[in-house]
């Protein structure tokens, strides 16, 4: 680990993780940039996220465009199954290995070779029986399973210097 570093490990979320507060105090900065209604649906997803997934870790990237806090069994992204994406509107949540989930509804959107995403008016979209058995499938067709007795974590990956403005111009008001 190092400290300092955009790479920080810190285990926080669950009841059987470890806290450590420089790692969620630096998620929590980077939500505060939004708008309240966006943050607060995002701190709630992210609640309702880490129950749903113990064991997960948390893989952080605040990037040009949006916050994402991705949903792995490992530090891997590319074992990463759910992100949860802050946009200066809305929230997302991404099926990052979606692109065969089965969707009799057509609630995914995208078309993209491997990811889908679900735009959340609230929180409490996540207790959506179609977007729970999506999610269940999800886990299901994963290429690796989240241990649920794991401790977890939430890893910093990357902060952005440059961004875009995290709430909407007045102007698209």
């Amino acid at each position: 680990m190092r400290l300092g570093s955009v790479e920080n490990i810190v285990m926080a979320g669950s009841s059987n993780r470890k806290s450590d507060t420089s790692a969620e105090s630096q998620l929590d900065a980077c939500i505060d940039k939004y708008i309240p209604e966006v943050a607060s649906t995002a701190r709630a997803c992210l609640k309702t996220m880490r129950a749903r997934l113990p064991g997960a870790t948390e893989l952080v990237y605040d990037n040009y465009n949006a916050l994402a806090i991705g949903f792995s069994p490992s530090e891997k992204a590319s074992e990463g199954i759910f992100s949860i994406v802050l946009y200066p509107r809305y929230v997302t949540l991404f099926f990052l290995q979606g692109v065969h989930l089965p969707d009799p509804e057509k609630m995914l959107q995208g078309d993209g070779k491997r990811v889908r995403h679900i735009k959340l008016e609230s929180a409490t979209d996540l207790e959506n029986q179609t977007i729970r058995e999506l999610m269940a499938a999800a886990l299901k067709t994963a290429k690796r399973t989240i241990d649920r007795t794991a401790p977890g974590g939430l890893i910093i990956k990357s902060i952005s210097a440059r961004q875009r403005a995290r709430r909407p111009s007045r102007r698209q008001t």
